[in-house]
């Protein structure tokens, strides 16, 4: 673990402040940065002692702040990260990395080049049942993966600086190549922007591997109840997440079959069995995981790399 209060937060609003609250839990928040007065002031409140700054730069002077996370609109990322970074920096950015290609292999070239820690957080990879899911996966329990889908649906917050392609999609995209472990060859997405023009609020995306798997992605922020389900079907077994939605969260495992008779396929289904994982809570295990990488120097589990493959299917639907 880093030492105490090494961590900047920048950018503690919708989603930063949880990820304030974490690394104060875990003993390193040394400072924060946000534009906003008002929520300045309720900061200073919360974390008494704690540094409170409304410029990034200021932060990046403290020596102490050995690294920073940051989690600002999406299309602030790439300049905040290079600051960081070229201030000498292990950089935390929330998803996505940045909203361009080239820029995204700017900052990941910049990190290398001064062996800086740069992690993304595409949070699902730290949420326990997906760990037991890959788990399940990579030991053949499945069988030959032949099809995903995921749904992550809701009712607001819907953002006008950002399409729900961007906004939820991220998560989804960045689960199913680490599941698959291919980049897609084909690509196909449709969408309707419904309350603001230009601003899409319902996507559909349609992956195609090399090795004949299918994924497909639903997500809104108009829809009229919370999903969050993500269905894998193999050869063998099938498994469900269900995320916080209307049903209980939990990884279910089904094998069900299809067996011919007479010429004609006919579906057997089973009881869903539930699979055991640790309750660990994932943005804690997520920031607990960048720390040790802090710490050791190790590659996170989504690095730069990772964020780059997850950009270019965004941009590929986009």
């Amino acid at each position: 673990m880093t030492s105490a209060k090494s961590v900047g937060c920048v950018g503690v609003g919708h989603w930063g402040k949880n990820l304030a609250r974490n690394f104060a839990g875990l003993g390193v928040l040394h400072s924060i940065c946000d534009t906003d007065p008002e929520r300045r002031a309720e900061l200073s409140d919360r974390y008494p002692g704690i540094p409170i700054e409304s410029d990034i730069e200021r932060l990046l002077r403290y020596e102490d702040v050995r690294a920073v996370a940051i989690a600002t609109p999406a299309e602030t990322h790439a300049e905040l990260v290079r600051k960081a970074l070229l201030a000498g920096k292990d950089v935390f950015v929330e998803k996505p990395i940045c909203l361009e290609l080239d820029e995204a292999r700017g900052l990941i070239e910049l990190a290398n080049e001064r062996k800086l820690v740069l992690m993304v957080g595409h949070i699902l990879w730290y949420h326990p049942a997906i760990l037991k899911l890959k788990e399940l996966i990579d030991s053949g329990e499945l069988g030959k993966l032949r099809y995903i889908y995921s749904n992550r649906l809701n009712l607001g917050k819907i953002r006008r600086e950002e399409n729900i392609l961007w906004s939820f999609a991220p998560h989804d995209v960045s689960v199913i190549l680490g599941l698959v472990e291919e980049m897609p060859k084909e690509v196909h997405a449709v969408g309707g922007d419904y309350v603001t023009d230009g601003v899409v609020d319902v996507t559909v995306s349609i992956l195609s591997f090399p090795g004949g798997a299918k994924a497909h992605i639903f997500v809104s922020w108009l829809h009229p109840f919370k999903e969050q389900k993500l269905v894998v079907v193999g050869d063998q077994r099938m498994a469900v997440f269900n995320g916080k939605g209307i049903n209980e969260e939990g990884l279910t495992l089904y094998s069900h079959s299809i067996d011919w008779e007479d010429g004609e396929p006919v579906a057997r289904g089973a009881e869903g069995v539930s699979v055991e994982y640790s309750s660990e809570e994932p943005l804690r295990a997520e920031c607990a995981h960048f720390l040790e990488c802090v710490e050791t120097r190790a590659r996170p589990r989504t690095d730069g790399s990772e964020a780059l493959r997850v950009l270019g299917v965004l941009q590929d639907c986009q």
